[in-house]
C-alpha cells in the first residue's frame, strides 16, 4: 500500500459577503485506498486537533447517489476521473508529492455559503417550477405498470432520471449553463405518457425559472456531458429544445 504526502490548496471563504482566498495545507500519511472525502476528513481532524477551524464541505451518502459532494478539483468538477462523483474519487488517482487545488463550484447562480459549500437551491426552484407530474389520487388512478411504453422510450427516460443534480454541468460550462440538468428533468417526463398532460407548462415554466436564476445559455461545447458523473447525454438538450418549441406554438 502506497502512502502519500500531499500539498492542498483549498478555497476558504467565511461567508457570501467575505473575500475568499486559496490557503495551503500539508497532509501526510494518506493511503492510496482512501476516498477523496476521507482525505478531507483526515485534514479536518488535524485542524481540529490544532484548535483551527475545519474546512466546510458538503457530503451525505458517499455512495455517488446524492450529488452533495461537489468539488472542483485541479480545475475539473469531481476531479480528474470520469463517470464518478467526488466521494467515489480515490487518492490512487494522485501521486506522492502532488499539489491538489480544491475549489467550490463557480457560478453566479451557486453563491458560496462557506468555504467549499455553495447554495444550489436554484436547482430546487427549477424542479418546483415543473419537474413533477400531478396525479389524481381519488382511487381511480390507472396503474402505471398497465400503460404500455416502448422500451427505447423507457430506457431513455431512465437514463435522464439518473441525473443527481450535483451541478457539475454548470461548473464545467464556460457560460454556467444549467441546460443539461433542466433537459434531463424535462426529458424524464417528456418520454413517458404520464408526463404528456403537463408537458407544455412544464418545459415553459422550468426554462423560465432557469433563466430567472441567472444561468447562462448553452453553446454546445459538450463540457457538461464530459464532466457529468452520470453520463447524461446532450441529446436531452435537443429534446428539451423541441419540447419548448412545441410549447411555444400551442
Amino acid at each position: 500500500m502506497d502512502i502519500m504526502n500531499l500539498t492542498l490548496k483549498i478555497w476558504r471563504q467565511k461567508g457570501p459577503q467575505e473575500k475568499g482566498q486559496m490557503v495551503e495545507y500539508k497532509v501526510t500519511d494518506i493511503s492510496e485506498h482512501m476516498s477523496f472525502l476521507e482525505m478531507m476528513d483526515v485534514l479536518n481532524e488535524s485542524l481540529v486537533e490544532k484548535n483551527e477551524i475545519p474546512i466546510a464541505f458538503d457530503h451525505d451518502c458517499r455512495e455517488g447517489i446524492c450529488g452533495m459532494c461537489s468539488l472542483h478539483i485541479n480545475g475539473e468538477p469531481h476531479g480528474p476521473d470520469r463517470g464518478i462523483t467526488t466521494c467515489q474519487l480515490h487518492m490512487r488517482t494522485f501521486k506522492d508529492g502532488d499539489t491538489i487545488y480544491i475549489e467550490p463550484w463557480r457560478a453566479k447562480a451557486f453563491p458560496v455559503i462557506k468555504d467549499l459549500i455553495v447554495d444550489r437551491m436554484a436547482f430546487e426552484r427549477i424542479q418546483q417550477a415543473g419537474g413533477y407530474i400531478s396525479v389524481n389520487t381519488s382511487g381511480n388512478t390507472q396503474d402505471a405498470n398497465a400503460i404500455p411504453i416502448p422500451k427505447l422510450d423507457a430506457d431513455l427516460s431512465m437514463d435522464a432520471a439518473a441525473c443527481i443534480g450535483c451541478g457539475a454541468c454548470v461548473a464545467s460550462c464556460k457560460n454556467s449553463s444549467a441546460m443539461l440538468f433542466v433537459s434531463a428533468k424535462v426529458s424524464q417526463f417528456a418520454l413517458l405518457p404520464q408526463g404528456k398532460i403537463e408537458a407544455a407548462d412544464r418545459v415553459r415554466n422550468m426554462v423560465k425559472q432557469m433563466d430567472d436564476e441567472g444561468f447562462g445559455n448553452c453553446t454546445n461545447t459538450g463540457a457538461c456531458e464530459v464532466e457529468c458523473p452520470k453520463g447524461i447525454s446532450l441529446e436531452n438538450i435537443a429534446r428539451m429544445n423541441r419540447e419548448y418549441l412545441k410549447a411555444s406554438i400551442i
